[in-house]
């Protein structure tokens, strides 16, 4: 048998998951695929959702009604703590050869395979299916892949590489869902319709359940908590940090704070602290986390408060200010003075 991995945090499960199932089922000839909801992903900051048994049982329902080709393996939630691909790998390694194993990857993951934990392991003992995503296409020659495979290239055709290691890379290109994870939850957050990206059965249990609820409820005051956010980046010595009130303004937000780091680490570190102090204070986990990767531009989501953290260069080229000039400046205490 021909077998796939299909991993993610499912975070809500969702149409483009489905699709991409689907595609990759057929056009890579795939018997069966394990769809694995992670633990928690390694390299991504923990945001708002279910609990992981919550989000195995969307998972479930999701895929209730397409056959015994997918198989919702639980072995990551049932591991916990945070969730290593290669364990996955070498797990089903005991059953399946490595010729018949296939790893499917985005081509945003492709990108930054080199940090997964053990990458030259896992392409020693499956082979890889890289996707298009939204925004992301597939290289269309062998100088656009990502450096750390060219030295494993034994054969570059395309859509196909034959690596050193025996094993190959196959592209796959998908007629794509325009949605993603934390679209769906911010239009879940804000009573918008969500029937065209999510399954029936998966909207009923988020309803039935109560999931996806607006963070505001245990916020409360989001100009507080804007402060809050604020005196977190002041302390741990953030550069020019300024808040704005946006609620007059046709905005994605009602607050926005914007700080920036020395360097991209900095940078990092300043948005990882503030979700850490939200955590320990209101219980809350942000809806979003983007950019935690470069540290140039770290966007943190919190419905009702977006934080702003740059690369202090990269804060000059945007001027986001500028953009809230007409909003009311907040006064956030600056911890240094």
């Amino acid at each position: 048998m021909r077998v796939g991995i299909f991993g993610g945090s499912f975070n809500p499960p969702h149409m483009g998951h489905i699709n991409s199932l689907l595609t990759v089922q057929k056009k890579a000839g795939l018997d069966k695929i394990h769809v694995v909801p992670a633990a928690q992903n390694p390299l991504k900051v923990p945001v708002a959702g279910p609990s992981n048994e919550q989000r195995l049982e969307l998972v479930k329902l999701a895929l209730n009604t397409y056959g015994k080709q997918f198989f919702v393996d639980d072995q990551e939630i049932k591991r916990g703590g945070l969730s290593y691909t290669i364990d996955t790998v070498m797990n089903l390694r005991k059953d399946i050869d490595p010729e018949d194993l296939f790893l499917i990857i985005g081509a945003d993951q492709f990108e930054e395979f080199s940090q997964w934990k053990d990458y030259q392991k896992i392409l020693t003992e499956a082979n890889l299916i890289v996707t298009t995503r939204p925004g992301w296409d597939i290289p269309q020659e062998a100088d656009e892949l990502p450096e750390y495979l060219k030295a494993l290239i034994a054969e570059y055709d395309f859509n196909f590489i034959e690596l050193t290691t025996g094993r190959n890379v196959q592209f796959i290109r998908l007629q794509d869902v325009e949605v993603s994870a934390t679209e769906v939850r911010k239009l879940l957050r804000t009573s918008r319709p969500v029937e065209k990206v999510l399954p029936l059965s998966v909207e009923n249990y988020i309803k039935e359940h109560k999931l996806y609820r607006p963070i505001g409820e245990k916020v409360g005051d989001f100009e507080k908590f804007a402060e809050f956010c604020g005196r977190v980046l002041n302390e741990k010595k953030a550069i020019q940090v300024r808040g704005f009130d946006l609620t007059s303004l046709s905005a994605p937000t009602e607050f926005s704070l914007i700080a920036s780091g020395t360097s991209t680490r900095h940078a990092v570190s300043l948005a990882e602290n503030v979700v850490e102090a939200v955590k320990d204070e209101y219980n809350v986990l942000p809806l979003s986390v983007e950019g935690i990767d470069e540290g140039r531009w770290v966007l943190v989501d919190y419905g009702s408060l977006i934080v702003h953290v740059f690369y202090d260069f990269v804060r000059q080229e945007y001027s986001l200010e500028k953009l809230w000039k007409d909003g009311r400046e907040l006064t956030l205490k600056d911890a240094a003075k």
